[in-house]
């Protein structure tokens, strides 16, 4: 026993090494149902049986099965298990002592129970089934199998009811079972249902022998025994429904040109209605045309006929027109006319319209017999009377009711005349063209465009001529446009010559005539048809006068100017004038001279002279220039700007282009020559009466003496001035006599302080008392003029006054000599 003990320990001790070496077994689900779910695992060394338990996930502590595997077992199936829960499967590697070796776990959900019989099969076509079932708790989806007879299975994957099952065989019976599914697995299928298939549709063709019947046939359908066949008007409410055993059907009675849709079906034996076919749409012929008319219209020259017809708006689908004509034209339209061309004159035509549509053409329209217009008639001739009236004659022309005849005047007017003879009268005018043409009439129109008799008559005079000189030597004639005229020939003529100008325009001018001469002048309307109208009455008239020539001037005054000149006229008179840059100046006279007054100074002209008479001007002689003097200057001024020297200026004058200025005095002239009007002159004695004169120069030198009122030079300056002391610090003052009638000034100028002293007219010292010694003095001694302003041009001097003890004394250090 103690041995055996051992043995046990030594096998157990073996077998736990073996198991501490090699790897934990390991579990997974190959499949499962709703009550069954089938394990595999790995081997474990050692293990005697293999334990399958199995627990729901919500209690895993708590087994509700398990089986029991012997060791070379690798799958097993564990059963007595409820569908769709979710359990913990746990396998384990026992020894012969049940001891666990090794142990692995997993977890799936069984799959659903199986679930009831299908409960409804219906065809919805012969090709499918829909399928009603109820569903299953915790399915995720549907397996229908679908079996038949010669060996068909099929399954199909579904997620809801009702479900469709198609691709099958048409009238065909088959079994129908169900099977859940979820994560885990399917259900196990349900009793199957039997179903069958209902026949095919039949495959029908429609076509439309007239326009009301349509008729419908098909290939007959197996196993049918008799066929239901619709039909539908577009745009209505309206279905009809007919039985047939046969495999045609006629539906008589429809509307021309509308569409139809048509359906058919077959039924089995089992009386069941099989899928309907697919809708065919077939229009039914259109209508005949009604209503046809016929006309002729006009391309251009190219006649036409246009037939027309009462179109229907409510067919359906495009409809077609076909025109024909037994003069081989024809044509076709989608509209409701149509145009057969060309066409000539003076034919018969008879004309059929036929519609068509996709299912075929309609009944040709009855026929409609048709002439063309007449043609134009030829032969025209015009016979012309000598009171004026002209009578027009013409062939009569076939199929021709009725003629108008058309005369078109030059002027736009036009004249009729119908006539249901081959002849019209009507009036003619001179200076006219006359167009006339005649067409023939009867219902379908007028003929073509006829030949034209042109006859024209000739041109009248012209009205209104005027004649007029535009100069010496042209004569320009105008009027107003004649009737018939093409071409004007006017004619000038005088005793000498004659000259001639051809033009289209109601305008001419003569030119190169002969001045101061009366002309006769003709206008000669004249076409080149009719010729001339030589019956035209005749225009006299004179020409301007001649030019005077040779002026010549003769100058009186400044502003007066005598003008001569050669005159050759037979009556004229004279108009001098002289035009300058602002002014113009005239005198007029029937003579040979004359005289031009009120020129104005500094100014420049053009003299010409000017030939007038009642037939108009002449042309201007050649001018002779003319200027005249300049003119003085209206201000001048004149400033002395030092003891022997002024500056004289003066405003602008009129034409002086230089001046020479003078200043004249009985001891002399000072003078100066410039451009400006200013001018600088020196050599001035003071104290001295000037006369002042401006010679104004123009361009050519013409000369102006311009003399002004006089200039009087500044008062001499004072010489010899000396400073003398006096008592009680008075300085004495002293220059020699200058016996003017002015009075005198001295002024001192030092740094600190300033004095004056002024001596009366005729003295010639004065005293400057309270004087500070010391000092160094500007010292300046100037006359002061009538208005009591002092000179400025006199010398300033430099003197120090010392102290010599109570006294003061003086020393002349400097004589300035420039002036302040």
């Amino acid at each position: 026993m103690g041995a055996l003990k051992w043995l046990i320990f030594l096998v157990f001790l073996n077998t736990y090494s073996q198991a501490a070496a090699q790897s934990d077994i390991k579990v997974s689900v190959f499949s499962a149902t709703s009550k069954t779910v089938i394990l595999r695992w790995t081997s474990y060394s050692g293990a005697v049986t293999y334990k399958i338990s199995a627990a729901p996930l919500s209690s895993p502590r708590s087994p509700v099965s398990f089986v029991m595997f012997g060791p070379n077992t690798m799958m097993g199936s564990i059963s007595a298990l409820s569908q769709d829960v979710e359990y913990i499967f746990t396998v384990e590697a026992l020894d012969g002592t049940q001891t666990v070796l090794s142990f692995a776990s997993t977890q799936t959900l069984t799959a659903p129970d199986i679930m009831d019989p299908i409960k409804t099969v219906k065809p919805k076509d012969s090709r499918t089934f829909m399928v009603e079932f109820n569903p299953k708790t915790g399915a995720t989806s549907y397996i229908i199998r679908v079996e038949n007879t010669n060996g068909f299975f099929r399954e199909d994957t579904v997620s809801s009811s009702p479900a469709e099952i198609g691709n099958l065989d048409p009238y065909t019976e088959y079994r129908l079972s169900i099977m859940a599914v979820n994560n885990a697995g399917r259900s196990q299928p349900s009793s199957p249902v039997a179903a069958k298939t209902v026949l095919p549709p039949p495959q029908i063709s429609t076509s439309s022998p007239s326009n009301d019947s349509i008729i419908v046939t098909w290939p007959p359908v197996a196993h049918a025994v008799q066929y239901t066949v619709s039909i539908y008007k577009f745009d209505s409410n309206t279905k009809e429904k007919y039985n047939t055993t046969n495999t045609n059907l006629t539906f008589p009675g429809l509307d021309a040109g509308y569409l139809y849709a048509i359906q058919s079906s077959a039924w089995d034996p089992e009386g069941r209605d099989g899928e309907g076919s697919l809708y065919v749409n077939q229009t039914t012929r259109p209508p005949t045309p009604s209503s046809v008319s016929v006309s002729v219209v006009m391309s251009g020259t190219l006649a036409k006929l246009s037939v027309s017809w009462k179109l229907n708006k409510e067919l359906h689908g495009a409809v077609e027109y076909h025109v024909t004509s037994d003069q081989n034209l024809n044509c076709n339209s989608t509209s409701n006319s149509c145009i057969l061309s060309p066409v000539g004159c003076g034919e018969i035509h008879t004309i059929h319209t036929t519609a068509s549509n996709k299912a075929g053409p309609s009944q040709p329209s009855s026929p409609v017999l048709f002439i063309t217009f007449p043609c134009a008639p030829e032969s025209l001739t015009l016979e012309e009377s000598p009171k004026g009236n002209c009578t027009l004659t013409w062939n009569n022309v076939p199929y021709a009711e009725r003629y108008e005849a058309f005369v078109k005047i030059g002027d736009g007017t036009e004249a009729t005349c119908n006539s249901t003879s081959n002849n019209c009268t009507y009036q003619c005018q001179c200076g006219y063209t006359y167009l006339m043409s005649v067409l023939a009439y009867n219902q379908a129109g007028s003929s073509p465009e006829p030949k034209v008799l042109n006859y024209t008559t000739v041109p009248c005079c012209p009205d209104s001529v005027s004649v007029s000189a535009v100069s010496t030597d042209t004569l320009v004639i105008t009027w107003k446009a004649s009737q018939g005229a093409e071409l004007y020939e006017t004619r000038a003529a005088d005793t000498s010559k004659v000259t001639l100008c051809n033009d289209t325009a109601p305008v001419c001018a003569l030119s190169g005539l002969s001045c101061d001469s009366s002309y006769t002048v003709v206008v000669t309307p004249c076409n080149e048809i009719s010729g001339c109208n030589q019956a035209c009455k005749s225009h006299t008239r004179d020409t301007a006068p001649c030019t005077p020539t040779k002026p010549i001037l003769n100058l009186k005054t400044s502003s007066i100017i005598g003008v001569s000149w050669t005159a050759n006229n037979r009556a004229a008179n004279y108009t001098v004038g002289a035009d300058g840059e602002h002014a113009r100046r005239t005198c007029t006279t029937s003579g040979n001279s004359c005289n031009i007054t009120d020129l104005p100074c500094g100014s420049s002209f053009e003299i010409s002279v000017t030939a007038t008479s009642s037939a108009g001007q002449s042309l201007p002689s050649y001018s002779t220039s003319l200027e005249t003097e300049p003119c003085c200057p209206v201000n001048l001024t004149a400033v002395q700007v030092t003891q022997a020297m002024s500056n004289v200026s003066w405003s602008h004058a009129k034409g002086a282009k230089s001046f020479i200025t003078s200043l004249t005095s009985p001891r002399g002239k000072a003078l100066c020559h410039t451009q400006d009007t200013h001018c600088l002159i020196g050599c001035v004695t003071c104290s001295m009466n000037y006369t002042v004169t401006i010679e104004a120069f123009s361009m050519s030198g013409r000369l102006s003496s311009c003399t002004y009122q006089g200039f009087s030079s500044s008062p001499c300056c004072p010489s010899g001035i000396k400073l003398y002391m006096l008592g009680s610090n008075s300085l004495g003052v002293y220059w020699r006599s200058t016996a003017s009638s002015l009075s005198t000034i001295a002024e001192m100028a030092g740094i600190s302080s300033n004095y004056t002293c002024t001596a009366s007219p005729g003295k010639n010292s004065c005293v400057v008392k309270n004087i500070q010694c010391g000092g160094v003095y500007h010292v300046e001694v100037a006359p002061l003029t009538p208005e009591g302003s002092k000179v400025l041009f006199c010398p300033i001097r430099l003197y120090s006054v010392t102290c010599s003890g109570s006294n003061i004394s003086s020393e002349e250090k400097e004589v300035l000599s420039s002036t302040r």
